[in-house]
């Protein structure tokens, strides 16, 4: 990455973690340019050289989320949708401490983040990250289980909406309990609960 490569990487950083600071105190909809640019440290002029509008930023500071998320979990968890074809079934189950504890420590430590993104799901576009999520994740997992293509959309949906329900009522409650309950929670929403 030469000089200039790296300075407008580090200013739209600075443009994403501008907005999520903002995200943290208010909707969306509310935030203006001339506050993120006042947040970044930045002119108007340089924004414009990176966005068209806001919505621009909103979908490059989700994807810097989404690899600030991957970086919570361990070397041999970030590639695994490589690994489903060869993989023993059991190694298939995700809601197990090995995927749940990075996932919910990453929210518990952007709960504000979530919180904004789980009360506007529209805004952030969470249609493209369910897309994802079931192209590179779900839909090669509900293959190795032989389930019918026809019913896999509706069975990640069960999956997710219980997921993100958990997540959102967490989140809510300012992530008081730990990530251990929670983790409990899912598994026994899933698994059942042992008497």
């Amino acid at each position: 990455m030469n000089k200039s490569e790296s300075k407008y990487f580090n200013t739209a950083v600075r443009f994403d973690k501008a907005l999520l600071s903002l995200l943290e105190k208010k909707p969306f909809e509310y935030i203006t340019i001339s506050e993120i640019c006042e947040e970044a440290g930045v002119n108007r002029s340089t924004f414009y050289l990176h966005y068209e509008n806001l919505s621009d930023l909103l979908r490059e500071t989700m994807s810097y989320v989404i690899d600030g998320f991957s970086l919570y979990f361990s070397v041999d968890t970030q590639n695994i949708a490589t690994q489903f074809l060869n993989c023993d079934l059991q190694e298939l189950n995700f809601i197990n401490e090995k995927y749940l504890y990075p996932y919910l420590l990453y929210i518990r430590e952007n709960k504000r983040l979530f919180q904004a993104i789980l009360s506007r799901p529209v805004t952030f576009e969470t249609n493209v990250i369910f897309q994802w999520l079931f192209d590179n994740i779900f839909d090669p997992i509900l293959s190795r289980f032989h389930y019918p293509r026809e019913d896999r959309r509706y069975v990640m949906m069960f999956y997710l909406n219980g997921l993100t329900a958990i997540v959102k009522e967490w989140t809510e409650d300012g992530c008081e309990r730990s990530i251990d309950e929670i983790s409990a929670i899912i598994h026994y929403c899933i698994f059942g609960k042992e008497a």
